[in-house]
């Protein structure tokens, strides 16, 4: 069910129709509206369309080095899960051949008392 959500931001108010929380939504809008006074307060010679311009450009970096970012992130884990896979893959055999020398131990220690 969508929400209808009023906004202000940068000065003009905006009526949003989004399935998110009006919370999280007021948030975004704030945000937006500090970033944009922001950028108008330091290039006070630019227009207001210059100015959400630049904001776009800025939220666009952020957003593209974000998920560069969870992507060089997933990419490490998935190698982890690997090692980690190979590391239990080489316990497992390491268990295996101790307790085959066990055994090969066992047989050993029960000839030698045999032949006693």
């Amino acid at each position: 069910m969508a929400n209808k959500i009023k906004l202000v931001v940068g000065g003009i108010d905006y009526l949003i129709n989004t399935e998110e929380n009006e919370e999280y939504v007021k948030a975004l809008g704030s945000e937006l509206s500090r970033c944009l006074d922001s950028l108008a307060k330091d290039n006070p010679y630019l227009s207001t369309t210059m100015v959400a311009v630049l904001a776009a450009l800025d939220y666009l970096d952020d957003s593209k080095k974000a998920k560069e970012d969870a992507e060089q992130l997933r990419m490490q884990m998935k190698e982890y899960i690997e090692e980690a896979a190979c590391a239990r893959l080489e316990a497992d055999e390491a268990r295996r051949e101790v307790e085959r020398l066990n055994r090969e131990l066992r047989q050993l220690r029960d000839k030698l008392n045999q032949s006693k």
